[in-house]
């Protein structure tokens, strides 16, 4: 089962995957999975499936020892319906978990994310432009093709089978 709905729908669609034992990939952020943490079948969830997405949150972390200061500024689409997104909790959850996260919705956009890293007489920038859908294509694929190599319960992020 693929998932990208809606938060107050998902972990109603995981359940019943779960409950007619069909493994699940969801890409549906502003929910908590941790409840399916002990399902019986793969429950594969990754807040964002851009493999740039991923490698962004990646430097990031490799960075982030190495400087004093970092924030999140992340850019979506005006439907978007959580705030703020998925990728950027899960980036700021690498880099320590007490990361400012600056959130924008507007028409036109996809899905940006900047991590700014800042120590004295210096800035990092590590950016991630999604331009287009066709992005998370390569990731959802390679989820579906893994998720039957992985153990039962709830896997988390692309980089788990990257």
């Amino acid at each position: 089962m693929v998932d990208f709905t809606r938060p107050d729908a998902v972990a109603a669609n995981v359940r019943a995957a779960v409950d007619a034992g069909i493994p699940s990939v969801v890409g549906t952020t502003g929910w908590e999975p941790a409840e399916f943490a002990s399902a019986p079948v793969v429950v594969f969830y990754a807040p964002n499936f851009a493999i740039g997405a991923v490698l962004m949150m990646r430097f990031a972390e490799q960075a982030r020892p190495h400087m004093d200061a970092v924030e999140i500024v992340e850019l979506h689409a005006d439907t978007k319906r959580d705030a703020p997104s998925g990728t950027a909790l899960a980036t700021a959850a690498r880099l320590g978990g007490d990361v400012p996260i600056h959130s924008i919705r507007l028409p036109g956009l996809v899905a940006h994310q900047e991590v700014i890293l800042g120590a004295r007489g210096q800035t990092l920038s590590l950016r991630h432009d999604t331009t287009s859908r066709e992005a998370f294509v390569p990731g959802i694929l390679l989820a579906v093709r893994r998720v039957g190599d992985l153990p039962p319960g709830l896997t988390t992020g692309l980089e788990a089978i990257l």
